[in-house]
């Protein structure tokens, strides 16, 4: 009896387990799906193209821009967003219109590019960017 008692827990523990394990193995996310970050803030938005000088798309580039929003633009926001595998990134819910537009930086490693967009003229905008080395260090010895 307290053999066929033991083969009953071991079997409930083993079912338990196997029942975890689609919980437990690791969901990795599809190298190819932009990245999206998204300001709340209008119905605008801003898809980007990192290239590199060869034309070819860079991984995990970084674009930020800053935002000054609302009544004399005393409300800012500060937002970043890396590039998926094909070079691509978005920005989602830029406000329409701004006393200034919006400057778009994006960087990976000693390389930068950048972009400006008046959301008031283009609110769905596209921009391919080209990262190149500045010109200072192209020069430094």
């Amino acid at each position: 009896m307290a053999v066929s008692s033991i083969i009953k827990r071991q079997m409930k523990i083993l079912l338990s387990l196997l029942l975890l394990i689609p919980f437990a193995q690791a969901q990795t996310p599809d190298p190819h799906s932009v990245p999206v970050v998204d300001a709340g803030l209008g119905s605008c938005s801003a898809d980007f193209t990192i290239t590199g000088t060869d034309n070819k798309p860079v991984y995990s580039a970084k674009v930020k821009v800053h935002i000054a929003y609302g009544f004399g633009s005393f409300h800012k926001l500060d937002l970043e967003v890396g590039t998926n595998v094909d070079g691509k990134a978005r920005f989602t819910g830029l406000p329409e219109r701004l006393k200034k537009g919006l400057f778009f930086e994006a960087s990976e490693g000693d390389r930068t590019g950048n972009a400006f967009d008046d959301p008031s003229k283009t609110c769905k905008a596209q921009f391919p960017v080209t990262l190149r080395k500045s010109v200072q260090e192209i020069q430094s010895p």
